[in-house]
C-alpha cells in the first residue's frame, strides 16, 4: 500500500464507543485534492478535528488537532505491524511526557484506539482512553 493511502481504513462515518457510556460519532474524509484527512469528532463533552497529510520528505504521517477545550496537538507518526501510531512530546503540569494514539484490530467495519501515554521517553505506555469504533 502507498504511504498517501495508510490512513484509508479511517474514511467514513463512525459510531465510536468507550467506557460505560461513552458515545460519540466521528466522520473522517480526503479533503484538499485526495492529500489531507480530515477528521470531525463530536462528542457529547468534547467536540474537535484533526488534519492530517503524508510527509514524504520524512516518511511521517503529520496530524494536528483541535478542540474546544482550547486543546492544539501535534503528532507524526507510522503505520507499521498493521498499526497506526503518532506520537508527541508534551508538557503535563509541567512534567515532559509523550503521548501517543494508537488504531489498532483494523477491520472493514469497525476498529480500536487507544490515548496513550508514556512518563519514561516510550519505554513503557499507559491507556489512559480506549475507544471502540464501528461504521455506521
Amino acid at each position: 500500500m502507498q504511504p498517501e493511502h495508510q490512513f484509508d481504513f479511517w474514511l467514513g462515518e463512525w459510531d465510536a464507543s468507550w467506557g460505560d457510556d461513552g458515545k460519540g460519532i466521528n466522520r473522517v474524509e480526503m479533503i484538499l485534492n485526495g492529500k489531507v484527512v480530515q477528521e470531525n469528532f463530536t462528542a457529547p463533552d468534547l467536540v474537535g478535528m484533526s488534519v492530517s497529510c503524508y510527509d514524504p520528505e520524512r516518511a511521517l504521517w503529520c496530524q494536528t488537532w483541535v478542540d474546544n477545550t482550547g486543546s492544539y496537538l501535534d503528532f507524526t507518526g507510522k503505520f507499521e505491524d498493521e498499526k497506526m501510531i503518532l506520537v508527541r512530546d508534551a508538557l503535563i503540569n509541567g512534567q515532559a511526557c509523550k503521548q501517543r494514539m494508537v488504531w489498532y484490530n483494523i477491520e472493514p467495519h469497525q476498529f480500536d484506539w487507544n490515548w496513550e501515554r508514556s512518563d519514561d521517553d516510550g519505554k513503557t505506555w499507559l491507556v489512559k482512553w480506549k475507544i471502540k469504533y464501528t461504521r455506521k
